[in-house]
């Protein structure tokens, strides 16, 4: 008698973002996504007409948006409720989309030796899954100016694990995402115990200081936002990392059954400021 054989159907997954000034985290979207879902599974909304498509889109699928000025708190309820909607069209074709900004990239962990869409076509998704926030950034007194050419996970080797970055990306139904990725409303939260959301904002102290000299930025209020950046990169800088990778399965725990009072679906680390050794096998993914 011969066993059975499992054979895993591959399903089809779209991917989403919407950005405005965005160019370089852009390109390096499109080089990741691209390779892992194919270039015509990207769907990328640029805010204004006056925005250029980047030059490796390839069959990236690319629209233009009207370019609504507004305050960040406002125009970030619009844009969720944009793509949120646009992620309801795209289930009509597709089993699965990623939601993400430009500079966040969902990571399987390289000990899964699955790609992205192995992984998620194998994982239960009802409605959504989280990968583990890890809020990348530069260590000021062990690492250089960033190497825009050149791999972020090559140059960056510290992580502060982060609640905002650990956000329900993957849907697989309708579902109406909070400001940001960071919820989706009515429904809880399942962190997946492979998934790595890298976000890269924080990657270079020098990339943060010329975002204070956009101007279209600033007139957005805006500048809080990126203070934010700033300050991951001087706890990351101050900070004495865990190389044990048990500390990745304790920020799970914790984000899984910590919550804010304010918000019962969105994760929390407790104030803890829990910054990580990344491990060397993700070295040159993104």
């Amino acid at each position: 008698m011969t066993g059975s054989i499992k054979i895993s159907s591959k399903k089809k997954i779209a991917v989403i973002t919407m950005a405005r000034n965005d160019d370089f985290f852009l390109t390096k979207w499109i080089e990741y996504y691209g390779r892992e879902l194919d270039e015509e599974n990207l769907y990328i909304y640029l805010d204004g007409e006056d925005q250029p498509v980047p030059k490796n889109a390839g069959k990236s699928n690319i629209i233009h948006v009207e370019r609504v000025a507004e305050h960040v708190v406002k125009a970030e309820k619009r844009r969720l409720n944009f793509l949120s909607d646009r992620a309801k069209e795209l289930l009509n074709k597709y089993d699965i989309i990623i939601g993400v900004d430009a500079d966040e990239f969902l990571l399987v962990d390289p000990k899964c030796n699955k790609s992205l869409a192995q992984y998620l076509s194998e994982v239960s998704i009802s409605p959504s899954i989280s990968g583990l926030g890890m809020d990348v950034g530069q260590d000021m007194e062990l690492e250089k100016t960033l190497d825009k050419s050149g791999s972020f996970l090559e140059q960056r080797s510290y992580a502060l694990l982060s609640s905002r970055y650990t956000k329900p990306s993957v849907i697989s139904k309708p579902v109406n995402w909070g400001s940001g990725f960071h919820r989706v409303k009515g429904h809880n939260f399942k962190i997946d115990p492979n998934l790595y959301l890298f976000h890269f904002g924080s990657v270079d102290y020098k990339m943060i200081q010329d975002r204070f000299l956009d101007k279209d930025r600033m007139s957005t209020g805006r500048e809080g936002h990126i203070k934010k950046r700033a300050k991951t990169i001087d706890i990351i800088t101050k900070a004495n990392p865990k190389t044990n990778e048990n500390w990745l399965r304790i920020a799970r725990k914790i984000q899984s059954y910590a919550r804010p009072i304010w918000a019962w679906n969105k994760p929390t680390m407790l104030k803890l400021k829990l910054v990580v050794e990344i491990p060397d096998r993700f070295k040159g993914i993104v």
